[in-house]
């Protein structure tokens, strides 16, 4: 047996504290861009109170959501030392299973976001050029930006992903810069510390849901913090997280100061508080930050995309390894949609200031399911009732205050976050459910009373040998079980004599980077049973594995891989090995309910967007061959079929 777990929780370094500006506060970080311009066009007119109260609401909103909700709660809510949205749903699934429809929402909607967010962050940083040229035109220039952003995916960002995080630590410290030298003309924004002013806000303010809805936006990217805790370790996020949110703050605050002293003209006051003489480096920087940004939740939709396939929630797809960075993965179809999908909301929107409608209701939905599972999570370890309670009721109290914000956004673009997200949701639901029912319909038999018949039938000269080595795919966790469709495949169809018969098991874990396998011996020399335990963050690259595994035999004098035939022997020629895999087709004659045969229909659209399951496990495509059998059948054995749940 052997057993490798890549340990990835980065400690406290320096170093890592860079690496985690550039990876972790992308989004987050490029808010400032465009929140306090939101805020401002909200309302008609600007004083004092209103002011200090969108101050306040942006400091005690960074504080609760950001600082106690997840940089102190929930990033302690580590699987093996990853994070994210389905790390935690790994975690809970065993005891609560119904779980799923929570995680596939909370992925849905930050798939979602992850359309949004390069549009808007680029748009807005470009934009800045028409303080420069007033009638310069920027969605061409936006255009050209991301489509070579998206692709360079496919050659990886090895090269340059080493200067996103002095980058971002250089924006972050401009970000401060920029602040200060506007809160020393202006003081008084300090006293947006005080909750006083936030409460006073949300109370007595005409527009203060508008104006919660441009607040919102400024936590946008805060799940990056959680989702990529296996990158750089908690510490690091951690600390880092402590400059970060000060910039944030400072820069928001010297907006703030900004407004109180001039009002607002429509000008982005981001722009408006560097000296002129930065406007020019300002704006190059804010592009640099912008495709940061922008390359976070690309390489994160990659990465959601890929675990989501791992735990059954996504149709197989084909994944590339375009440098050897661990981890570091790129999805084709992932790639292209997300690009015509950020094209499309450029377009549409034309402006940034159209889009900010449309960004925050998908991100609101899953900070809320990531409060659910928080608390899921919780009682899974028994933390007392009465805390749990608290944060439950106090998280989503929030939440749904700023959900009711951000749906009043819904018809000036919210539509578009929650169709997109509704489309995932579809997709992930039905794959999930299909999968279920066709597990539903496995049969399991007994193989111990099969392996007579089977050495039997391996040692009849009569029949003609149908390979040296047969290998098959079993989904039996039991390894004294068998799918009776593959003894069916062995003695019925066909007979197939062969000198060894495997059989290969894939168990995928809730853990996220075990990799282990298990060699049985079921009958020494006939039949053998290889169970890998992989991860949900392995590639199940099962035709690379089996051929580690028999080289480890063959160096231990375990198994004997020249060929058996006399002629090919004696030019020590490898022996033969053929895979039989067993695609179970759906039957009209099982009596499914009307829910049921949606569900397959949705499982049937879905299969052909996606891989066949032979590439999916990383098989060799040349040396299979595929067998379609009924989804049911009524066949019968010498002993009753059992029906068991596959995990797996």
């Amino acid at each position: 047996m052997r057993n490798d777990k890549a340990g990835k929780i980065s400690k406290l370094s320096f170093v890592g504290l860079i690496i985690t500006m550039g990876i972790v506060y992308g989004d987050i970080g490029t808010s400032p861009l465009y929140v306090m311009r939101a805020i401002a066009s909200s309302v008609t007119t600007i004083d004092n109170d209103f002011i200090l109260g969108a101050l306040s609401c942006i400091i005690w909103t960074l504080t609760l959501q950001t600082t106690v909700k997840y940089v102190l709660i929930t990033l302690r809510a580590d699987n093996k030392g990853e994070g994210g949205i389905y790390s935690l749903f790994a975690l809970v699934r065993r005891k609560m299973p119904k779980a799923y429809i929570i995680a596939i929402i909370g992925g849905s909607t930050l798939l979602a976001d992850g359309i949004i967010t390069p549009a808007i962050t680029v748009t807005s940083a470009i934009e800045g050029l028409q303080i420069v040229q007033k009638q310069l035109p920027t969605i061409p220039i936006v255009l050209i930006i991301i489509t070579g952003l998206f692709v360079i995916q496919q050659f990886g960002t090895k090269k340059i992903g080493s200067s996103f995080g002095p980058i971002m630590t250089l924006w972050f410290l401009t970000l401060a810069i920029l602040g200060v030298n506007q809160i020393v003309q202006l003081p008084v924004v300090f006293k947006a510390f005080n909750p006083y002013y936030a409460l006073q806000l949300i109370v007595e303010h005409p527009s203060a849901m508008l104006v919660l809805g441009a607040v919102f936006l400024c936590i946008t990217g805060v799940e990056a913090l959680y989702s990529d805790l296996g990158h750089c370790g908690l510490k690091n996020i951690q600390i880092s997280w402590i400059f970060v949110k000060s910039a944030l703050i400072l820069n928001y605050l010297g907006q703030g100061a900004y407004l109180l002293k001039n009002g607002f003209n429509g000008n982005n006051p981001f722009f408006s508080i560097m000296p002129q003489w930065f406007v020019l480096p300002g704006i190059i920087l804010a592009t640099a930050a912008a495709i940061i940004a922008s390359q976070a939740l690309i390489s994160g939709s990659f990465t959601l995309i890929s675990v989501a396939s791992s735990l059954n929630l996504w149709p197989n797809i084909k994944r590339k390894y375009p440098t050897n960075i661990k981890g570091q993965i790129y999805i084709p179809s992932v790639n292209w949609f997300l690009f015509l999908g950020v094209i499309f909301v450029v377009l549409f929107f034309q402006e940034s200031s159209n889009m900010e409608a449309a960004y925050g209701l998908s991100v609101n939905l899953t900070l809320i399911s990531t409060t659910i599972l928080v608390a899921f999570y919780l009682m899974s370890k028994k933390v007392n009732p009465v805390l749990i309670t608290l944060f439950s009721l106090s998280f989503l109290l929030i939440e749904g205050v700023f959900l009711y914000a951000n749906l009043l956004k819904f018809k000036h673009g919210g539509w578009l976050t929650l169709t997109l997200a509704s489309l995932f949701f579809i997709v992930k639901y039905g794959w999930y459910n299909a999968r279920k029912i066709r597990n539903r319909h496995i049969t399991f038999t007994s193989i111990n009373e099969y392996l007579p018949i089977i050495c039997d039938l391996s040692k009849d000269k009569e029949v003609p040998k149908y390979a040296t080595n047969l290998v098959y795919m079993t989904r039996a966790n039991n390894p004294d079980e068998i799918e009776s469709k593959i003894i069916y495949s062995i003695l019925n169809k066909q007979p197939k004599r062969a000198d060894t018969y495997w059989f290969l098991h894939v168990d995928k874990l809730d853990e996220p980077d075990t990799f282990a396998y298990e060699v049985t011996e079921m009958v020494p020399g006939i039949i053998r049973r290889i169970d890998f335990r992989l991860g949900f963050k392995i590639e199940p690259r099962v035709n690379l594995y089996f051929h580690q595994v028999l080289e480890e035999m063959t160096a231990l004098k375990e198994i004997d891989l020249v060929s058996h035939y006399k002629s090919l022997r004696k030019y020590n020629i490898t022996a033969d090995f053929l895979f039989i895999m067993i695609d179970r087709v759906p039957n009209y004659d099982i009596d499914f309910s009307p829910f049921e045969k949606f569900m397959m229909v949705l499982y049937s659209i879905f299969r052909r967007l996606g891989i066949s399951e032979v590439k999916s496990l990383g098989l060799d495509s040349t040396n299979i061959i595929v067998e379609k059998v009924p989804l049911s059948t009524h066949v019968s054995y010498k002993r009753k079929a059992i029906k068991r749940k596959i995990f797996s």
